[in-house]
């Protein structure tokens, strides 16, 4: 019996070592993961969305640290340094968080293959993202073609669809008027 125990109590030990191996690999910090945009791990989150400025996004991960959940958006692309697009994006989703859970993240992480940046969430940045979201939503008002929505199986396969007032019905049809909204 004693033997047995000893054994199962080394297996944990090794266990929770390769755990601590791979979390360390990925160059994320310890949190717990309370939101996924990954099949992998089981059905796609919703997307976040604050209907005062028309924002929607979903970010790769929300990692709670320290009663904030950070977001985190996860790059292919090999770079020295994150790209302002990049830095946007990540912004987008902290501010985002902050609507959902009323606390905002100090940060939020763009993983890289071969780093890791925090990019801090601040006044200055959060102002910034959202002068270019007015300014894309007053392009958008003069210039942005009608949505085309005439792809069933398109439409079905859209991350976004549970959340859409304009998506096809079963039937082919438009759940809404489209001939007029942008």
């Amino acid at each position: 019996m004693l033997i047995i125990a000893i054994v199962l109590f080394l297996a944990a030990l090794l266990f929770f070592g390769l755990a601590s191996r791979q979390q360390s690999a990925t160059g994320l910090p310890g949190g717990r993961v309370v939101y996924a945009d990954t099949s992998r791990w089981g059905k796609v989150e919703k997307p976040l969305y604050d209907p005062v400025v028309g924002l929607t996004g979903k970010p790769d991960y929300l990692i709670e640290i320290d009663g904030a959940q950070a977001p985190v958006e996860v790059k292919s692309t090999r770079t020295a340094a994150p790209y302002d697009s990049h830095i946007y994006q990540l912004a987008a989703y902290c501010y985002l968080s902050h609507r959902a859970t009323g606390v905002r993240p100090p940060y939020g992480l763009l993983k890289y293959p071969e780093h890791v940046f925090a990019v801090d969430y601040t006044p200055d940045l959060e102002a910034a993202l959202l002068d270019i979201v007015r300014e894309i939503q007053a392009y958008s008002a003069r210039s942005a073609p009608p949505r085309s929505h005439e792809s069933p199986r398109r439409c079905a396969r859209c991350g976004y669809r549970q959340h859409c007032d304009q998506r096809l019905d079963a039937g082919g049809g438009s759940a809404k008027d489209l001939s007029s909204n942008p």
